[in-house]
């Protein structure tokens, strides 16, 4: 494991595959955040660099991992005049796991080249817990050649390999994650309004449950948020302002193809709802708020 490893973005993701990097072996060179205490923070507990810029990681590094929030972001850390990725970064791997539009995959790919390094998507269907036990499921987007290199540092992330998967070429792998977000987003707003459906009409709540996970009512969902809508547990997982972005990327390429999605556009106005309300840093299930009579966020320990 001769490969140095540096981590641009190290928030609840970020930090917990940095985590499970060094656990494994990897030398953990440099982290980096906008928020300089959170990189120094990490640097501490794992013993590393907390780079004060973003071409000192690449220094640092020979495969840079990026974990930023939106498309804004990432083109900031690979195009910003005054500091970016990409300086001095001839021969090195950018691997970049925020879900962002898939253009921007394809945008930072063309610059990476041009650059002499190579990049990758690696589009990240799982949560916190994943990351930390190297058990993410990686969908992954670009050269198959640069895949196959930096595959055995991927397959201590995805449960040794086992949920890795390459998609294709640039921009595919953001196109699938989007819908995959775009679905899960559908299911917990539906689940909400059944179980406040369901509460409104005086029914027991956790029958309604056992009811709906052995018919066709069952999902994924049911699994992970189900509980936490029945007891306002919105501690965060995966963000209601996160729902609403990726709902809306989904939407965008809807829109290329000149499709209505009526299911993705209700779900999205629901999360949108929540961001506008102050409730968009509320895990996903939150959206039980605006279903449950009596709710709309009152009383919520935050």
């Amino acid at each position: 494991m001769s490969q140095k490893i540096g981590i641009v973005g190290v928030g609840r993701m970020g930090a917990n595959m940095a985590r499970r990097l060094k656990e494994v072996g990897y030398t953990v060179s440099a982290v980096y955040d906008v928020r300089a205490q959170s990189a120094l923070d990490l640097a501490r507990e794992i013993g590393c660099e907390a780079a004060l810029s973003l071409a000192r990681v690449t220094a640092l590094s020979d495969v840079v991992i990026t974990v930023v929030t939106d498309d804004k972001a990432m083109e900031n850390i690979y195009t910003n005049k005054k500091d970016n990725l990409l300086k001095g970064a001839r021969g090195k791997v950018f691997i970049n796991c925020a879900t962002i539009t898939p253009k921007t995959h394809v945008l930072v790919e063309k610059l990476a080249k041009k650059a002499g390094a190579n990049s990758l998507e690696a589009c990240m269907a799982s949560s916190i817990n994943q990351a930390r036990a190297g058990t993410l499921y990686l969908m992954i987007g670009g050269d198959e050649q640069v895949f196959n290199n930096v595959k055995p540092l991927l397959t201590k992330l995805s449960d040794e390999g086992k949920l890795l998967r390459r998609i294709g070429n640039s921009g595919q792998a953001a196109q699938v994650k989007a819908l995959v977000n775009m679905v899960m987003n559908i299911n917990t707003a539906g689940l909400a309004e059944g179980l406040g459906l369901a509460a409104a009409h005086g029914l027991d709540l956790k029958a309604v449950m056992e009811v709906f996970s052995q018919t066709g009512a069952n999902s994924r969902v049911l699994v992970t948020d189900g509980e936490d809508m029945l007891n306002r547990d919105h501690s965060c997982f995966f963000s209601a302002s996160h729902a609403a972005k990726d709902s809306g990327i989904a939407l965008s390429l809807a829109k290329d193809k000149k499709m209505d999605l009526p299911l993705a556009t209700a779900a999205f106005k629901q999360f949108s709802k929540m961001t506008k309300m102050g409730l968009g840093e509320l895990d996903k299930s939150g959206v039980a708020e605006l279903t449950f009579k009596g709710r709309g966020g009152r009383g919520l320990k935050k």
